[in-house]
């Protein structure tokens, strides 16, 4: 298991060097419409290892950051064929400075694609709760020169706590029950 781990963390190492590049920019709290991405890595025609970032950044509290799924799809030639993209991988990291600079922190991931039961696409999803600040989702792998991948990405705000939730309102609720019994008590 260890091994696999650092096995992740030089995939990550080797490719967020080479080929970076911001995609887009998802904006603040995105929701799945400003959420949706896609990219051609590398460009029609051109294969080869690929990173790509997408940045967001997180306001009011407490996030459920959701990557809902992000496909790679090849109709022939499998992962390695010409559509295919293998290593394919996502993982979100907390920007400290530009995103990929190298001081970024990992906070989720990587998460590796697995084989769709068709066999003919692979695909990856996510989730997990982010506090405020600004962040990136990488996206990687090394394509095929015909090769794309689309997904959809949403933050959700976490809910606030229930009024008469917890002790308070555990205590709140036994107090009113000692009252409604008492009250029985004497009126009988």
């Amino acid at each position: 298991m260890n091994r696999l781990l650092l096995a992740a963390a030089a995939v990550l190492a080797l490719t967020t060097a080479s080929h970076a590049a911001v995609i887009t920019t998802f904006g603040v709290n995105p929701n799945s419409a400003a959420g949706a991405f896609s990219n051609d890595p590398n460009g029609p025609g051109v294969g080869g290892a690929f990173t790509d970032f997408y940045t967001f950044d997180l306001i009011g509290g407490p996030q459920f950051v959701t990557i809902a799924s992000a496909s790679n799809t090849f109709a022939t030639g499998g992962i390695t064929g010409p559509f295919g993209i293998q290593n394919f991988a996502a993982a979100i990291f907390e920007t400290v400075g530009v995103p990929g600079g190298g001081d970024d922190i990992l906070v989720f991931g990587p998460q590796f694609a697995s084989l769709d039961s068709s066999g003919l696409s692979q695909s990856l999803n996510g989730s997990g709760l982010l506090n405020a600040g600004s962040y990136f989702l990488q996206v990687q792998g090394t394509a095929g020169d015909q090769a794309g991948y689309g997904g959809n990405f949403s933050v959700a705000a976490v809910p606030g706590p229930i009024v008469g939730a917890g002790l308070p309102g555990l205590l709140g609720m036994l107090g009113f029950g000692g009252f409604q019994f008492w009250r029985r008590r004497k009126a009988a």
